[in-house]
């Protein structure tokens, strides 16, 4: 896994890849969509409008992965260990209130970053042939970017991953260990998403 983005004239972005790189990324792609959940459609014959209004959850979720993707917007109010418990509650209660009127549109948005990686793959996969190269707009780049920071951050969290792990232990990892999958993928989806931040660049 080797291919990396390169700015197209113009705008917008590509990158060459193979059958098996378009395999992986799909499906990493739709286990995030499956992570993140379904969207939440009215109700038939409610107003779509009311529907954007509605409130989101006020908990922060159960799961690491999706509490990486989605954190409380004042951290976390234990984190510092002062002990004041007044201002604990203060923080605990105005992330709440964040993110019940946040978290949805942000599920979606993280939704149609995703999906656009779908669909993306899907049309190269389409033509035929064993792998490509797929060519992206500035727009697509810019939801590609985001799913791939997500992926990222999903893949790190599982893999308990820290900064220091990232510049030296994570490269030495023998084959034998079960984390290697994973660990190769996380690397590969950096060089990916680095590649690509490059291409946006003024």
């Amino acid at each position: 896994m080797s291919g990396h983005f390169e700015a197209l004239p113009g705008g917008g972005a590509a990158v060459p890849l193979d059958e098996v790189e378009i395999s992986i990324l799909r499906s990493l792609a739709v286990q995030m969509l499956e992570l993140i959940g379904p969207g939440d459609e009215p109700a038939k014959g409610e107003d779509p409008l009311a529907a954007l209004f509605q409130d989101g959850p006020s908990e922060p979720p159960s799961d690491p992965a999706l509490a990486r993707l989605f954190p409380d917007a004042y951290g976390d109010p234990d984190a510092d260990g002062d002990g004041d418990a007044a201002k604990e509650e203060e923080l605990r209660a105005a992330s709440a209130e964040f993110r019940r009127f946040t978290e949805n549109d942000l599920r979606a948005r993280k939704r149609e970053d995703v999906l656009t990686v779908v669909r993306g793959l899907d049309a190269l996969a389409a033509r035929g042939q064993e792998g490509g190269r797929l060519e992206l707009t500035t727009d697509e780049s810019r939801h590609w970017l985001g799913a791939l920071n997500d992926l990222r951050l999903t893949i790190g969290t599982r893999l308990e991953v820290t900064d220091e792990d990232e510049s030296s232990d994570l490269y030495r990892l023998p084959d034998s260990d079960p984390r290697k999958p994973m660990v190769m993928a996380y690397l590969w989806l950096g060089a990916l998403q680095e590649t690509l931040v490059e291409t946006l660049l003024p």
